[in-house]
């Protein structure tokens, strides 16, 4: 039975997230088909390679051009039959879309996979990544977002798959989307980066997360932030790592100022490296990190900023 993958955009071109989610299910070793959601993304997704047939629809509200969970689910339901498996990167709309696609095909719906088991089994955790899971569904169709940062991504470019034009689903009438806000995203893709550089409440000024910023884009890392920076006003929403922001597993995760409350630590403890930087001993964030460093996070800071400018430097 054939796999059916999700795509979304950032930026008008596919997300590296929904590469990733190819490459994982590419590893199940059967056809690989995507829904794309418009015709731009269409005909790039059928260069990808390992690609069997792309679904070209039209789910967005005419309205407003914003593809809506409630249209997404009707469109996935109209094409269920004939898939074992639809997955899509682990992000709001298919957050939204898959549960409500789920239950109109009576299927089941499984949330941020981390990996693949053997005999089609999945691995998922539980209790805030304290607990992992390896679920076996017994339904002949499942619905699953895929944490994309757990994945290798393949390449955008070396296939030729066909173009499959799909009938829009019809409008949901029941609620109406009456605007839509995204967060400006500046730097690497939190969620994909090989480097997070993230910073806590020990940070102690909104200019400090700005510093801590640019030191980040100085070595190619994306910034990240603790909820209690983020509730501080430190820095936007869309920089929240944890339980109820972004989960991250870059190479390399650096954490200065974080104490590491167990709902952060849900979203970055699978990092392959994690340092930390805090002048408490006692910090729980220290339970998880490869390397800590008991100190002053901006002579820290200062010591890196020096190193990274003298690399720089003509």
């Amino acid at each position: 039975m054939k796999t059916l993958v999700v795509i979304e955009s950032d930026n008008g071109a596919i997300s590296d997230a929904t590469l990733r989610v190819i490459g994982a299910v590419s590893q199940r070793g059967v056809p690989v088909d995507v829904l794309a959601l418009d015709a731009g993304t269409a005909n790039e997704a059928a260069r990808i390679p390992g690609v069997a047939h792309v679904l070209s629809s039209r789910c967005d509200d005419d309205g407003i051009g914003v593809v809506t969970p409630e249209r997404l689910a009707a469109q996935l339901h109209a094409v269920c039959t004939g898939y074992a498996l639809i997955a899509a990167a682990h992000r709001p709309l298919v957050r939204g879309a898959f549960p409500r696609a789920a239950a109109l095909c009576g299927s089941a719906f499984l949330a941020d996979v981390i990996s693949l088991a053997n005999e089609g089994r999945f691995v998922r955790g539980l209790y805030a990544g304290s607990v992992l899971a390896t679920v076996a569904s017994e339904s002949a169709l499942t619905l699953a977002t895929f944490r994309a940062s757990s994945f290798a991504p393949v390449e955008r470019t070396g296939g030729s798959a066909s173009i499959v034009a799909l009938d829009a689903p019809p409008a949901f009438d029941k609620t109406q989307l009456v605007e839509h806000q995204s967060a400006q995203q500046t730097g690497h893709d939190l969620s994909t980066a090989r480097i997070v550089m993230a910073g806590g409440r020990g940070l102690a000024s909104q200019e400090n997360m700005a510093r801590l910023g640019a030191l980040a884009g100085q070595i190619g890392a994306a910034l990240g932030a603790s909820r209690a920076a983020v509730d501080a006003g430190y820095a936007p929403n869309a920089a929240q790592v944890g339980q109820t922001g972004k989960t991250v597993a870059p190479d390399v995760y650096l954490a200065f100022g974080i104490s590491g409350a167990i709902q952060h630590l849900a979203g970055m403890k699978d990092s392959k490296v994690i340092v930390a930087v805090n002048k408490d001993s006692d910090a729980p964030i220290f339970s998880v990190a490869d390397f800590g460093l008991v100190g002053d996070l901006f002579e820290t800071m200062s010591e890196l900023e020096a190193h990274v400018g003298a690399r720089t430097s003509p």
